[in-house]
């Protein structure tokens, strides 16, 4: 009895403790799914390009250094359909070459048009240095299906 006792106390404190609306951090009254009240911090990865026809796979990370070089321009991100909701935030780093962005499945679909862009999306290097390039960096987002893609507004 005693046992008994003992188990249904440790599952009520655990039942106690469970959120049914959202989880919090450094939160108590959750008002998403996902509460965090406090700074985030994403993984940040450097890749560099692949050659031609075999493209540097993007598959760990959130935000993306690219370094395209001479010959090794390409990189690919994973199947939209595998990832539903899946972000990077990518960013060409050098000032003389070209990104080359492929996908292993799924169109790529400008943020404000219905009308699929053809592979590759270029992201060009910020050549003149004036910061006029806005495909220097630029946002991907899977539907489940496709690749919706953006600049960021900086």
């Amino acid at each position: 009895m005693k046992l008994f006792f003992k188990i249904m106390v440790v599952l009520i404190g655990f039942q106690s403790f469970s959120q049914v609306d959202g989880v919090g951090i450094n939160t108590t009254n959750p008002q998403s799914t996902l509460d965090i009240n406090g700074n985030v911090s994403f993984k940040v990865v450097t890749l560099n390009g692949g050659p031609g026809g075999s493209a540097t796979q993007i598959t760990n990370g959130f935000y993306i250094n690219l370094v395209p070089s001479s010959g090794n321009l390409e990189f690919i991100l994973p199947d939209a359909a595998s990832f539903p909701g899946r972000t990077y935030i990518l960013r060409n780093i050098t000032d003389a070459f070209t990104a080359q962005i492929y996908s292993f499945g799924g169109q790529f679909f400008p943020g404000d048009s219905r009308v699929a862009t053809s592979a590759p999306i270029n992201m060009t290097p910020d050549t003149a240095g004036d910061g006029g390039d806005v495909t220097k960096t630029l946002i991907f987002i899977s539907d489940g299906t496709n690749w919706t893609y953006g600049t960021l507004g900086f």
